[in-house]
């Protein structure tokens, strides 16, 4: 899988997303808990742009009238018909043998961290200030 540098981490805020186009395949970054996680933006059921998504909870019942909320805002609710997606893995909660988001991995790594490329060219002094989002395709 090659790496593609797609966002600063500032530029995705705490519960927001950032949809960018990686080897022509649309992608949506989301920043959750502290953490990124990026999928096709595309619901496997007809399309919808899961950029529009609801992020929810997930949702347990140990017993009648007993609901418990966890991993809150790490669930994908489609904007179109309510499927529902674990953003970690892009599994469905309906059908978890059949239906699935791609997902990809996800890195965030110091600008002065990166891998260096073949080439070199004259340089100057840059100061980083900040850190990049990362997906591998």
């Amino acid at each position: 899988m090659a790496r593609h540098i797609v966002a600063s981490t500032s530029e995705i805020p705490p519960g927001g997303n950032k949809v960018v186009d990686v080897a022509g395949r649309d992608i949506v970054v989301f920043h959750v808990n502290g953490e990124f996680f990026a999928l096709l933006n595309r619901c496997p059921h007809e399309g919808a742009p899961l950029e529009k998504a609801a992020c929810v909870a997930r949702l347990t019942s140990p017993e009648p009238g007993v609901y418990e909320r966890s991993r809150v805002g790490e669930m994908l609710r489609c904007p179109w018909h309510g499927w529902e997606f674990d953003m970690r893995n892009g599994q469905s909660w309906f059908d978890p043998k059949r239906v699935k988001i791609r997902s990809y991995p996800v890195a965030v790594e110091r600008g002065d961290e990166l891998e260096k490329g073949p080439y070199v060219a004259e340089t100057f002094p840059v100061h980083v200030e900040d850190s990049y989002v990362i997906v591998e395709v």
